[in-house]
């Protein structure tokens, strides 16, 4: 009979062989749940839809943020959402009004491109990075509302945030990255980052925007991340990573992964074939990755600076870290 210890691991409990090693591909069976509300913030006389993904146990949580990219909407990154929810996290979607599907849904197939490429703008942005802060007051008011869904169940001292393509731009600049001019978007109540789809700065020297990141951030690209809406290279996804200082720094690069590897479905303009492997990888990582950052986990930590990292990458993605 296989000896086995009842093991608390990032606060949920699972029956492990004794001796058993870190896996952030483990979750809880019982899954998570979903609600979806919307935010007014009265300031901006603006509304942001929110998709929650809880955990069964309804002790407080981590909480993770994802912003989608542009034109989608707090559906995406279902994939995300559930396993991160499973592993014991409160994951809020965001939708960012102004660069959601509202930009393309009602347009002719022909126009829809021009659509999406003017809201991928300056103001689209300045709305989304203000969004993030929004929505976080706002669940400081619900977690403490007697009666509320998510009265308690929010540790808001641990705060991650994600997000993918026009996503990461605003992660990146809530997380650390410093704006060309004026006033900091970095929010302090964010404690970890985790990037799909870096973007370098518009203009300048990538060291000048990336240089004084104290935040710890986890990159991920792919060889082939471009997308057809913007002239972002490959090359300029990798500049961030380089310009980064060192310490809790990491970057994944996923061999032939094109812009909709991190995305549920493939894009238009896709060439190459969809890697299950690819799904697999950015659960893993970006799961060890808020264990490490946001419970101070250990494990997770000692799993993400070793080699086993490699027994969820194919044999051709790069990972590094600093």
């Amino acid at each position: 009979m296989k000896h086995v210890c009842a093991t608390v691991l990032l606060g949920l409990s699972f029956a492990l062989p004794l001796g058993a090693a870190y896996d952030p591909l483990a979750v809880d069976k019982t899954g998570s749940e979903q609600k979806d509300l919307t935010i007014k913030d009265e300031k901006r006389a603006r509304e942001i839809p929110i998709r929650v993904y809880l955990p069964k146990d309804k002790t407080p949580a981590p909480v993770v943020f994802f912003s989608h990219g542009l034109g989608g909407t707090r559906a995406m990154g279902g994939y995300l959402g559930n396993h991160w929810a499973a592993r014991g996290y409160v994951a809020i979607f965001l939708q960012h009004p102004g660069s959601d599907d509202s930009v393309w849904k009602d347009k002719p197939q022909g126009e829809r491109i021009a659509a999406m490429k003017k809201a991928a703008s300056l103001e689209n942005l300045l709305l989304r990075v203000q969004d993030v802060p929004a929505v976080l007051d706002q669940l400081e008011i619900w977690n403490k509302q007697s009666g509320h869904a998510l009265a308690g169940r929010l540790d808001l001292k641990r705060v991650g945030m994600s997000g993918h393509s026009f996503g990461a731009v605003t992660t990146q600049y809530v997380s650390g990255q410093a704006p060309p001019l004026g006033k900091s978007f970095t929010d302090p109540r964010i404690k970890a980052a985790v990037i799909m789809s870096p973007s370098g700065p518009r203009r300048g020297d990538p060291k000048q925007s990336f240089g004084a990141v104290k935040t710890p951030w986890l990159l991920l690209t792919g060889t082939k991340d471009t997308a057809v809406i913007t002239d972002i290279s490959v090359e300029d996804r990798l500049a961030v990573f380089s310009a980064l200082p060192a310490g809790g720094k990491y970057e994944l690069v996923l061999d032939k992964a094109e812009h909709s590897a991190f995305t549920d479905r493939p894009l238009p303009g896709d060439v190459e074939k969809r890697n299950p492997n690819h799904h697999r990888a950015i659960l893993a990582l970006s799961t060890a990755f808020w264990d490490a950052y946001l419970r101070d986990s250990t494990e997770a930590k000692t799993w993400l600076d070793s080699d086993r990292v490699r027994s969820v990458l194919d044999k051709e993605d790069r990972w590094q870290r600093k």
